[in-house]
């Protein structure tokens, strides 16, 4: 069958463009290998268990927010509801607990009164922070800097930096190798607007953008995996899937446009044809891939509210990390140690599991490198290991925590893999280094077009979200001429 565009992979990029383009009134197929859309922006059930496998909290959404002008255009207002997060942060290590709201102004007095030697440079960050897009737009021709490189700049106490970096692992693993620009578009999100969870789960905003896909002529195959795209007469390309699990059950269609929101790397291994795939395989070699997560999912009663926590965000540092460059060295290191965020879903009417019961999640940065070797046997072995280790961590922090675990379950950066098939599990695409340039995109195809994490927004819900939306206006434009 012939469409307007084939959309290759149901993440919140691919489902943002695809409700975009049927709303105009394209002629859509959206093909997605896993058994729901939405690719790190899903849920999955536990029993009585709600399990939100990525959004910790989303971004802006504030009048001068793009994703606020995208939602009203494609009328997700109306179909899912976005719960303010209480603050922004608590920053905990053995030297510092300080809870970072999202207000800059109150932000800033919380940290001049703990670091009061350092308010010239608590200001100037801010500064920064709250002026992103002047502060980038004044610096195109000059060379990116690390945001790592920033702060050591600006900065003399090493708690302070850690503290302003406690979310760093929103975006990257290492200060020292994350660019300055793109910092401060994100950082810059969250304390010039407000941040959000999606009741009842990421997965909600997920299913309302295929929704309005369908609503709106366009269709959605879940559970098909696409095998290749195979350039055609008059600028049409086919593209080949089965159903995944079958090596008969196959299919053709055809389309002008293409849209991948899925791993760009995956392309260059047999997806394109030879020459189009080593093309893109030159041009994105010396480009890093970001890091991946590991997760400890739990389900309490009752829930942790009625516990005694007070955070909805807890990002712990161990003590041994004592200055920028032991974040990298610590992301490697054993789980005893290694620094992870806790999320505290019941501080927030998230509708994740019923009344009494609440849902938490220990987030640290992980690589596949440390799993890929090991049996099943030893893998499951791992994780029951890593389980113990942060709900100890976590008991310690939170008084009655361990008791209060009804389910306790992890998910690697393996299982990230398996379910999205981002290359290595990166759950952010390609790494945002300073400098990094959005170059190779011209390495693919002209009908060609990404909309995912791997494409020049980078990574996370509004990355995606914001790549969707602009690569739909670009494939209408296209049209027009």
């Amino acid at each position: 069958m012939k469409y307007d565009i084939i959309i290759i992979g149901g993440g919140l990029g691919g489902l943002t463009a695809g409700a975009k383009l049927s709303k105009e009134g394209k002629k859509v197929l959206l093909i997605e290998q896993h058994d729901r859309p939405g690719g790190c922006a899903t849920t999955f059930s536990r029993g009585e268990y709600t399990m939100e496998v990525g959004l910790h909290e989303m971004d802006g959404l504030h009048p001068a927010d793009l994703k606020t002008k995208i939602f009203n255009d494609l009328d997700i207002f109306s179909k899912v509801e976005f719960l303010r997060v209480p603050e922004f942060y608590r920053f905990f290590n053995s030297r510092h607990d300080v809870v970072i709201p999202h207000d800059p102004a109150a932000a800033k007095d919380i940290l001049k009164n703990e670091f009061p030697a350092e308010k010239e440079g608590i200001d100037k960050y801010f500064e920064h922070v709250l002026n992103a897009r002047r502060i980038v737009a004044g610096s195109r021709g000059k060379k990116d800097i690390s945001i790592g490189a920033f702060l050591d700049e600006i900065i003399r106490q090493e708690d302070l930096k850690l503290i302003l970096l406690g979310n760093l692992g929103y975006f990257h693993d290492d200060p020292y190798t994350l660019s300055y620009y793109y910092y401060l578009n994100a950082q810059g999100s969250y304390y010039r607007g407000r941040a959000n969870f999606v009741k009842g789960g990421s997965q909600q905003l997920s299913d309302a953008l295929m929704k309005t896909i369908q609503e709106n002529g366009g269709e959605v195959k879940l559970k098909h995996l696409v095998t290749s795209i195979i350039p055609g007469n008059e600028n049409l390309s086919e593209v080949k899937y089965k159903t995944k699990g079958s090596a008969t059950d196959t299919f053709t269609d055809s389309a002008r446009e293409i849209i991948v929101s899925s791993s760009l790397p995956a392309l260059t291994s047999g997806i394109l044809p030879h020459d189009e795939g080593n093309k893109l395989g030159e041009a994105i070699k010396n480009i890093g891939t970001g890091a991946s997560l590991l997760t400890v999912y739990y389900g309490h009663k009752p829930d942790l509210k009625a516990t005694g926590n007070k955070y909805y965000s807890t990002f712990l540092f161990d003590e041994s990390i004592r200055k920028q460059s032991d974040i990298k060295t610590n992301n490697h290191a054993d789980f005893d140690k290694r620094s992870f965020t806790f999320v505290d879903y019941s501080q927030v009417d998230s509708a994740l599991a019923p009344e009494g019961r609440g849902v938490a999640a220990a987030c640290c940065i992980d690589y596949p490198e440390d799993w890929d070797s090991l049996s099943r046997e030893e893998y499951n072995e791992k994780k029951e290991i890593v389980a113990e280790k942060i709900t100890a961590r976590l008991n310690r922090l939170i008084p009655g925590f361990k008791e209060s675990a009804d389910h306790i379950e992890v998910g690697t950066s393996i299982t990230v893999k398996r379910y999205t098939l981002n290359s290595r599990g990166a759950v952010y695409g390609f790494a945002q280094n300073p400098g990094k340039s959005n170059e190779y995109l011209e390495a693919l195809p002209g009908n060609i077009h990404i909309a995912s994490a791997w494409g020049k927004f980078g990574g996370g819900f509004s990355g995606a979200i914001y790549s969707g939306y602009m690569t739909a206006m670009e494939v209408l434009r296209k049209d027009k001429r």
